[in-house]
């Protein structure tokens, strides 16, 4: 039976959606942008000639009508796409629910101060839980800069670092050996509980080492604490019909640990792919493996590094045949992203934007999947192929594929 693997590009938009104006990012194109920036720094066009082959650049193109400044292929072998976003927000979980499936078609809480972010009633429920005395931070920030200013601080006072963004989210940073790794957990799934009715989709544990803000880095042990989707994503569905549901990153922790069998975890965009590839190897029929390629996302997106962004692309691309040499011949490969996060767009948050859809197997031709009206028909089709009931939302694109589901 066909086994399927999905990786999410995390952050990898492909041009501002008709919403856009909405969430003020009307003009953001993260794939266009870091070329353009790549191409200005360094005299050099992006170079992911297997992206490329699948039709990634003809995908942009279509989406935005922008040319994206890279080395020219003519050959071409995949099904590409675009999608747009049913979700309100353009956070990590809508995105990453809908593509299972499920849009997320309520609002979202939301810290929107930028500085005392955290209501004072909250900050004292959350020391009265926890036990501490305060907590520092409390804003809008980054995380490598919020560790920056208040590591020292939290090694000294041992008070935790507490922060937020855009997104409907409450980030903790802690040291690993001066606050503790699993004081840090209890400390988050502490204050999960006491943000459930404020309806704030995710606590994020940011654990740390070093001694001074020279060395500060974070570690590969973050974990997300999120609500569970709305109702069930056809990751249930098909974990009940007996797949084997395999996580890699941070997948498991998006969807609360739901239709999930096997999580593994990895730091670092090659130890991500690593796993995935050794789970294509040896995983049995009947199998989904689904990856989150976060680094894109945390360390180039939200940190406005557009070359940073091309290099790590270029890296990505290099490794696509090694996945391709361990697919059998019914194995399909999918390619998408949760949302966009142009690494030249003001602020350092998400942009709204189209995602790629992107499919390969080895017998497949060139296949334009056009544009796809929600995320969840990634999900529609993975349903199809491992013939579980429909979902709600979402046209499956199966038959385009040709592959027997």
């Amino acid at each position: 039976m066909t086994r399927v693997i999905t990786l999410v590009i995390d952050s990898f938009g492909i041009g501002y959606t008709p919403d856009a104006t909405k969430f003020g990012d009307e003009g953001a194109n993260t794939l266009a942008s870091l070329a353009k920036v790549y191409l200005e720094k360094t005299g050099q066009q992006i170079k992911i000639p297997n992206l490329t082959k699948l039709g990634l650049i003809e995908a942009c193109k279509q989406a935005s009508n922008i040319d994206v400044p890279h080395i020219a292929l003519e050959e071409r072998k995949g099904a590409y796409g675009y999608a747009k976003e049913l979700s309100t927000g353009k956070d990590t979980p809508s995105g990453h629910w809908e593509m299972a499936g499920v849009p997320v078609l309520f609002d979202w809480g939301y810290f929107s101060d930028k500085t005392n972010s955290f209501p004072p009633e909250l900050i004292d429920k959350i020391n009265a839980k926890t036990g501490y005395a305060g907590l520092l931070g409390n804003s809008h920030a980054s995380g490598t800069d919020i560790i920056n200013e208040f590591g020292q601080a939290h090694i000294e006072t041992g008070l935790p670092i507490c922060y937020t963004s855009g997104d409907s989210v409450f980030q903790v940073a802690a040291h690993e050996t001066h606050f503790g790794l699993d004081n840090l957990y209890t400390y988050c799934e502490t204050v999960r509980e006491l943000l459930d009715e404020l309806n704030i989709g995710r606590v994020i544990a940011r654990p740390f080492i070093g001694e001074t803000p020279d060395d500060f880095s974070r570690t590969g042990n973050r974990r997300d604490y999120s609500v569970l989707p709305p109702e069930p994503t056809v990751l249930d569905k098909i974990h009940a019909n007996g797949t084997h549901v395999i996580s890699v990153g941070k997948i498991s922790d998006i969807f609360a640990h739901q239709g999930i069998s096997e999580k593994t975890k990895a730091t670092g965009l090659d130890a991500l792919l690593d796993a995935t590839i050794e789970h294509i190897k040896t995983s049995d029929d009947d199998t989904m493996i689904f990856t989150n390629l976060v680094n894109f996302d945390q360390d180039f997106g939200h940190r406005r590094d557009p070359v940073g962004y091309a290099k790590e692309l270029e890296t990505f691309d290099a490794r696509l045949p090694e996945i391709y040499d361990a697919m059998s011949d019914d194995d399909v490969l999918f390619l998408t992203a949760d949302h966009g996060c142009d690494p030249t767009w003001p602020g350092s948050d998400h942009t709204r934007e189209y995602v790629p859809v992107l499919a390969y197997h080895h017998k497949i031709d060139s296949v334009d999947l056009g544009e796809r009206q929600t995320f969840a028909d990634l999900g529609q089709t993975i349903a199809d192929i491992f013939n579980v009931e429909p979902m709600q939302y979402g046209t499956s694109f199966l038959t385009e594929l040709a592959i027997e589901g």
